[in-house]
């Protein structure tokens, strides 16, 4: 069995950032509307009026302050809320496939490697634009890269679980390196007149090339000493939108086809189920807690991150050993153990080990011990 080490990320971060302030004063228009078109059946009592948000409500109920997306008009219009990007013929190149090549050329470029050393591109996100042709195919033929690719879907954790696939595929042999790929529009799937959810998310792209420990030789090798992943069913953070939704005209563009979840469930749950898998990921890989340096943890919300840090520690993590980047970026599903990795890595020095985390919708959970070569 090769060792596989990671050798290169990347990122793709969108032109366009919303404030908490700009989001609150779209989203408090779009109550003032509703509550206006139905005074009369707010009078009788047959329909709840909305209540209006707050950027500081946002902030203290998740960390985040900010967040990119791949168009703002259509958010920020009340009558809309909704990305407005026009559809592009089959002929051009899909949004997400364009996302992917450009946080690919920096994770390339990282590595020290270039498409004709990639055997396999995997793309992993919560959300693709289309069921087929794999997004990764087009990515493929995008960069020139001769060899094979698919998609896979994990939701938050489809990074570290993609990971652990393209590890599996150097460990033994069946590729000299793998370019993974986490295209995350999250705006399409996000209610953007829901006050509980509508600041969640933002947009982005990550790109991790792993490859033999034997041939890599860039000067940002981690060699991955373990993996660990688990999933167990649980409704409490779903999307309803599919191709059978077509079957049943009622259910067309109602909200469960769009991201819900129960917050205080998915806490409670998540943030022990996370932390004790970091914690077996540690002790499997023949390491002790006060050994790790730093927690690359998803980024959902700072108060789970905050929590999951106590329960690994015994105390609060600082902000070099578990890095925030929900404040700027917000909830980038897939991408957002990621984001942290690319941005907060150059700093370790050779030795010094790590944990890659992610969790999601699953639930699933996926850990990844990392060492500074």
């Amino acid at each position: 069995m090769k060792q596989a080490v990671i050798s290169g990320t990347g990122l793709y971060t969108p032109a366009h950032a919303i404030s908490n302030e700009e989001l609150v004063e779209s989203f408090n228009a779009y109550v003032a509307l509703f509550n206006a078109d139905n005074a009369a059946a707010i009078a009788a009592g047959t329909v709840t009026a909305l209540e209006p948000s707050s950027a500081a409500f946002i902030e203290k109920a998740s960390g985040i302050k900010s967040r990119y997306v791949m168009e703002k008009t259509g958010i920020l219009d009340p009558r809309r809320m909704a990305p407005r990007i026009a559809e592009r013929p089959n002929e051009e190149l899909s949004l997400q496939a364009e996302m992917c090549v450009a946080a690919a050329r920096e994770a390339l470029e990282r590595a020290g490697r270039t498409p004709a050393d990639i055997d396999m591109v995997l793309v992993g996100c919560s959300n693709l634009q289309r069921p087929y042709p794999a997004m990764a195919v087009e990515v493929q033929q995008a960069l020139g890269i001769d060899g094979f690719g698919f998609d896979m879907n994990v939701a938050c954790s489809s990074a570290t679980f993609a990971i652990q696939t393209a590890a599996t595929a150097v460990q033994t042999g069946q590729a000299r390196a793998v370019l993974v790929l986490n295209p995350e529009i999250t705006s399409g799937h996000l209610d953007y007149r829901d006050r509980d959810s509508h600041f969640i998310f933002g947009d982005a792209c990550t790109a991790i090339v792993i490859e033999a420990a034997d041939a890599a030789t860039s000067a940002h090798r981690f060699a991955i000493l373990d993996m660990k992943l688990k999933t167990s069913f649980s409704n409490n953070i779903r999307n309803n939108f599919g191709f059978m939704n077509r079957f049943d005209e009622a259910g067309v563009g109602q909200p469960d086809k769009l991201f819900k979840q129960q917050g205080r469930k998915v806490f409670k749950d998540v943030c022990p189920m996370a932390a004790e898998m970091i914690k077996g990921s540690i002790a499997s890989a023949g390491l002790e807690v006060p050994q790790i340096s730093r927690y690359w943890l998803h980024q959902a919300n700072l108060s789970m991150n905050q929590l999951i840090s106590r329960m690994i520690l015994g105390r609060d993590a600082t902000a070099d050993e578990a890095p925030v980047v929900l404040d700027t970026y917000a909830n980038t599903s897939s991408a957002g153990s990621i984001i942290a990795f690319h941005k907060y890595q150059d700093d370790l020095a050779a030795g010094a080990y790590g944990v890659i985390c992610s969790f999601g919708a699953g639930y699933s959970i996926g850990s990844v011990v990392v060492q500074k070569l």
